[in-house]
């Protein structure tokens, strides 16, 4: 069996470090993405809610192209909501966008009351291609 190996996108490992953990592991054929939220390169939150979920969705794609994967190779979505009945809509927006056509993966949601001063997080397992 070979050794589950780290994944980190261009300039942000300093962030992950900071905070002990990687933003995905590579496990054979299989990627496991930690929880990605709207951050901007210094760490701080996108304070408009829609442009938080976009960036997270944007540091989604940055961690799996790190890892040779893209967001058609998603199999598994869980993402966290600080407010899911007010906020449910703008992710569904994003969502279409992200995921315009099927085949879509599995999606779980998951209201929470607190992530660390973000309001959305999404976290994901995808198969790695080839």
């Amino acid at each position: 069996m070979t050794k589950p190996q780290p994944v980190f996108p261009p300039n942000r490992q300093a962030l992950y470090d900071k905070n002990s953990y990687s933003a995905a592991t590579r496990s054979g054929d299989l990627l496991f993405v930690s929880g990605q939220v709207g951050s901007r390169d210094d760490g701080s939150p996108e304070p408009e809610f829609r442009a938080q979920v976009e960036r997270a969705f944007a540091n989604l794609t940055a961690v799996l192209q790190a890892a040779g994967a893209s967001l058609e190779d998603i199999v598994d979505v869980t993402s966290f909501h600080t407010d899911p009945e007010t906020q449910f809509a703008t992710v569904l927006a994003v969502k279409d966008k992200v995921f315009p056509a099927p085949p879509y993966p599995n999606w779980t949601a998951v209201g929470v009351n607190w992530l660390a001063g973000f309001d959305f997080e999404i976290k994901v397992i995808a198969r790695l291609p080839g």
